[in-house]
């Protein structure tokens, strides 16, 4: 989609601070970290939101999760991290672009709300 934010950053039209990336998806780093490490994993196909996983793009997210560990060790997580992705406006999704947030870095609040 031409308008959107993270496919104009997986087309390198917009500049990020990449971190992994392989021919299906792109990790980068947050321009607004809400923890000492994070980072977004996004697919480079445009996948609106949760709600939007099917059976045709289903391998992209299973690959994103085969890579999460990877990705969380080479920004430095080995003492755990959360992965979070948001759905909707109640949600906060900022971005409609399938995305998961990885945070880490100190200790995270328990608290989800």
């Amino acid at each position: 989609m031409e308008s959107c934010l993270f496919c104009k950053i997986a087309a390198g039209e917009i500049p990020s601070d990449r971190v992994y990336e392989d021919e299906k998806i792109l990790c980068f780093r947050d321009i607004n970290p809400q923890a000492p490490v994070h980072v977004l994993v996004i697919p480079r196909a445009h996948i609106p939101s949760v709600d939007e996983v099917n059976a045709e793009n289903c391998d992209i997210v299973a690959h994103i999760f085969k890579r999460i560990p990877e990705i969380a060790k080479t920004v430095g997580l080995s003492n755990g991290y959360r992965v979070i992705s948001n759905c909707g406006p109640d949600a906060c999704q900022s971005v409609g672009h399938l995305h998961f947030h990885i945070l880490g870095g100190k200790r995270l609040s328990e608290e989800m709300a």
